[in-house]
């Protein structure tokens, strides 16, 4: 049985449209999963616009946060059965003998391929999910909402596991993009006063911020900085497409603060690095994320302690895909859901 899906065909520019499916047959360890919702994320629309700078296993069908309801189980797959309601992990393949992966951090494991681009994602009916990757939802939690756990994941990740904040500190987040929206949120949630950094044509996603009780900054970025003793903020949240913007955040931070980097820019840096020795600044990436925080990211979704309706900019139906894209390229909206 065919399904419509959403298919990235080639490496060119708008190489996106609507094709057929075949449905996934699964394996003794997977679970297969009818999509209930799927959200856009912006790396599904850097591989629309030719502008992603990883890999992609084409054609493959898009979408990597998603959450549906089990339709078919493997034989060796226990605690499920045909009709719960799950969310996936993005680690769709990985190397279960990597020392990381023991670790834990198979998310940080170099062989890992994710949903969307190295396998077949979730813009269509049914997906083929390794049941490792599945986390049981809450009745409480809306499937539309649970769709949009994956970025709170990366956010989380970022912020509570790769930052260094105490209540009290003063944090700026570059770019109020989804996943830098969710980072402020979450900063909020751990006592920080925040400032959103945008430019004017994101005037509406940062009133987004203000929702969560955030400062937003077009202009006067230094002088908000620089308040209090004058050496910069304690911390910076770099989640901006661009690779530029670590070159504000090792201005702005004090001496002895932290810079954590969540966005992707593929284009150079071309700036110099001695600020980074200068101020003593603790320079971290963050990627991805792992079996704990996800549930840690469900019970803040369930509790509504972080309320995604906020970026929530619309559902639509997944044969209206395109719609969905250009209104979250265009910064219309900050967020889009599909329903297959």
């Amino acid at each position: 049985m065919n399904s419509p899906g959403v298919v990235n065909y080639g490496p060119e520019k708008f190489n996106v449209e609507m094709r057929e499916v075949e449905k996934p047959s699964i394996g003794a360890d997977d679970v297969l999963l009818e999509v209930g919702a799927v959200g856009v994320c912006g790396s599904d629309l850097h591989q629309w616009t030719a502008e992603h700078s990883w890999p992609v296993n084409y054609p493959v069908v898009l979408g990597h946060e998603f959450a549906g309801v089990v339709a078919e189980l493997g034989k060796n797959v226990h605690g499920w059965r045909e009709g719960d309601r799950g969310v996936s992990e993005t680690a769709a393949v990985i190397d279960l003998d990597s020392p990381l992966t023991k670790q834990g951090l198979y998310n940080l494991d170099p062989t890992r391929k994710g949903f969307g681009y190295g396998v077949n994602g979730a813009m269509t009916r049914f997906v083929r999910v390794p049941a490792r990757c599945l986390h049981h939802l809450p009745d409480t939690l809306p499937i539309e909402k649970a769709g949009l756990t994956e970025p709170c994941c990366v956010a989380y990740n970022a912020v509570a596991v790769n930052s260094n904040i105490k209540p009290g500190d003063r944090v700026v987040v570059l770019g109020p993009g989804p996943i830098g929206l969710l980072c402020a949120a979450i900063a909020r949630l751990q006592g920080a006063e925040v400032a959103v950094v945008g430019l004017e044509r994101d005037r509406e996603r940062l009133a987004i911020g203000e929702q969560f009780g955030c400062v937003s900054i077009v202009d006067g970025l230094e002088e908000w900085s620089r308040e209090g003793d004058g050496l910069g903020v304690d911390g910076v949240i770099d989640a901006a497409g661009i690779s530029a913007t670590l070159k504000t955040a090792l201005e702005i931070v004090r001496p002895a603060g932290w810079v954590t980097k969540v966005g992707w820019g593929k284009l150079p840096y071309g700036h110099s690095l001695d600020p980074l020795v200068q101020k003593n600044i603790t320079l971290r990436g963050s990627f991805s994320h792992n079996w704990p925080i996800w549930e840690r990211v469900i019970r803040l979704l369930d509790t509504k302690l972080l309320d995604v309706e906020k970026i929530m900019g619309g559902v639509w139906p997944l044969e209206q895909w395109h719609e969905a894209f250009e209104k979250m390229h265009s910064g219309q909206i900050v967020k889009a859901v599909l329903k297959p």
